[in-house]
């Protein structure tokens, strides 16, 4: 076959390579789909024959791919690349064993990165962080598309970034990208990214949070036009500041404070550039305001500040032109903007109790976030912790956690931090690990609730222990409250 440093387009000779596919989830498939159009030989191999991933099988096994399911070890084929799925952690015996036979591997970005076309590509805007992800995305595609532009958002997200990659009649691509998707990135050349934050998650996948951090601080590599960072979190500037972007990228932030010199911020309500204008030294230029962002809230004001620093990035990209990214186009994007479902979502109000879905917090991190919003909350908790600790969680909302009701494996994780730091909370745990747990949570919840408390569904916690994703938990909790209503 030829160098693999040669299959820098799909409209290279892929014909004459061997590829080995880990994982049947939608990167999985997708990338297999993808490389046996381009004409490449794969193999799929997967550690489980759930009858997802053998439908999934069935259908590549038809056009031509060998299969290999149950699989504990790579096939003895010599393959000349490993194209791998984000939920493998880096050390998957997968991978050392691909790593003891020299055979290179690549993860979907990088793959995508490689099928893009020889010319007239759409640029990537990547985004990544513990929280915000989704969210500052979809702002994103909201606002790229008020400007007039063909875009998808992408990656992380659940649309397949391979599959609008094979199909791209696009100016631009809003990237989500996740932690577990970086560590088998080589040459992806994103033209403007962000880590938005970084706090303790997938310590599990990633064995430490210092190998987390570093996946996370890929996201800045070769970064060619606009590295933007948290001007809360030093630790996204101290990664810009580390990063080996391509030569002229610049370093914008983003503060919900008075913005400095290239950086975007907020000034008597409104948001405001002063980095992508050309008098950006005396001058700041409106773009919305903070009332056109919703769910209000500091978190989502840093998610739109993001969005709106990436998109401006982009429309900068010809110099010699306007912004092709106008401030009524952002403007627009934030008034339009959908957010996802189980994200700080108000499911009911009633007797002046407020009821809300933030399924998504699934870290302690997004938790904070969510404690952050409310006064007085009783607290619905708990799932698989993945190797998180909740004390600074507990001290920092004490004060406002009038209740908190755990469920889940690690529910005692989150009950021992209530204990040594806040002895006044009364804490009920639910023995139970069946789904109907949330619906005894939100009763409970329901009989202690007062006029002015929210009962907030927050977990800090994954939630496969007890349901098959966030969205069911945030779907069950949701019916419970209505069942509970009488709504």
């Amino acid at each position: 076959m030829h160098s693999l440093d040669e299959l820098i387009s799909r409209d290279a000779n892929w014909s004459a390579l061997n590829v080995g596919v880990l994982g049947l989830g939608v990167a999985g498939f997708a990338a297999a789909d993808a490389l046996m159009q381009l004409g490449s030989k794969v193999s799929i191999i997967d550690s489980s024959s759930d009858d997802q991933v053998s439908e999934r099988a069935n259908i590549l096994g038809s056009l031509g791919a060998s299969i290999f399911l149950n699989a504990n070890e790579l096939p003895e084929q010599n393959l000349d690349l490993v194209v791998t799925s984000p939920g493998l952690p880096p050390q998957h015996h997968f991978h050392r064993q691909a790593r003891l036979k020299g055979i290179p591997i690549w993860g979907e970005l990088e793959l995508a990165w490689r099928i893009r076309s020889k010319s007239g590509a759409a640029q990537w805007l990547c985004v990544t962080g513990t929280n915000g992800k989704t969210t500052t995305t979809l702002m994103l595609e909201s606002i790229l598309r008020s400007a007039g532009l063909r875009t998808e958002a992408a990656g992380n997200i659940g649309h397949s970034l391979v599959g609008v990659v094979m199909h791209d009649e696009l100016d631009v691509i809003a990237v989500e990208v996740g932690a577990p998707q970086l560590p088998f990135v080589h040459t992806m050349s994103p033209w403007a990214s962000v880590c938005l934050n970084v706090a303790s998650d997938h310590i599990d996948h990633f064995g430490n949070f210092n190998e987390y951090a570093k996946a996370k601080a890929r996201i800045y590599e070769r970064t060619q036009y606009a590295a933007v960072y948290n001007g809360h979190e030093d630790v996204t500037l101290s990664m810009v500041e580390s990063a080996d972007v391509m030569e002229g990228a610049r370093a914008v932030g983003f503060t919900r404070g008075i913005p400095g010199l290239s950086e975007l911020g907020v000034v008597d309500g409104a948001l405001v550039d002063r980095a992508f204008i050309p008098n950006r030294r005396d001058y700041a230029q409106e773009l919305a305001l903070v009332s056109d962002i919703h769910p209000a809230a500091d978190h989502n004001t840093e998610n739109a500040l993001a969005a709106s620093a990436l998109a401006r990035a982009f429309g900068a990209m010809n110099a010699a032109e306007e912004n092709r990214v106008s401030p009524t186009a952002v403007r627009d994007g934030l008034r339009s903007f959908s957010p996802a479902p189980h994200r700080n979502a108000l499911v009911a109000t009633a007797d002046g109790v407020t009821y809300i879905d933030d399924s998504k917090a699934t870290n302690a991190h997004a938790a904070d976030r969510s404690l952050s919003s409310y006064p007085s909350v009783i607290w619905i908790a708990g799932g698989l912790a993945k190797g998180q600790n909740f004390d600074e969680l507990v001290m920092a909302h004490a004060g406002r956690i009038k209740l908190a009701i755990l469920l889940g494996t690690d529910a005692p994780i989150i009950g021992n931090a209530l204990t040594r730091h806040a002895p006044n909370v009364p804490v009920i745990t639910l023995v139970t690990r069946e789904t109907r747990a949330m619906n005894e949570a939100v009763r409970i919840a329901h009989e202690r609730a007062v006029s002015g408390d929210t009962v907030l569904l927050a977990p800090g916690c994954a939630s496969w222990d007890m349901f098959a994703n966030y969205s069911q938990r945030g779907e069950i909790f949701t019916n419970a409250v209505a069942n509970e209503l009488g709504l």
